[in-house]
């Protein structure tokens, strides 16, 4: 699984493992929610990726394979970790999935 740091002048950041099919269509990226991982999405990337589209999933910080620090697990750092995944994969006009773990009996 390959891996960005998302790192800048302002910190060392967090290493993130993504998996990218590559090809040359708009790209989906798919998020995951608590507990789960990149690869809660296995099921539904052949499909996505086979109807045109450039799929990338990744494991959030503190999931999956990603580096587990125990700071940064604001919004505002989570959003800030997607937006380097982004920029690093340079992808741009892309559509979000977000699957949570969550149902209406855990509020």
């Amino acid at each position: 699984m390959p891996t960005i740091n998302t790192g800048t002048e302002d910190g060392p950041g967090v290493t993130l493992n993504y998996e990218d099919t590559g090809g040359t269509g708009r790209p989906v990226v798919l998020l995951h929610g608590w507990p789960l991982s990149g690869a809660a999405w296995k099921d539904n990337v052949p499909d996505i990726a086979t109807a045109g589209y450039r799929v990338v999933t990744y494991d959030r910080r503190g999931f999956g394979k990603s580096g587990k620090p125990y700071t940064g697990y604001d919004y505002d750092t989570l959003s800030d970790d997607l937006a380097a995944l982004l920029q690093r994969l340079e992808l741009t006009d892309v559509t979000l999935g977000v699957l949570s773990s969550l149902t209406l009996a855990d509020l």
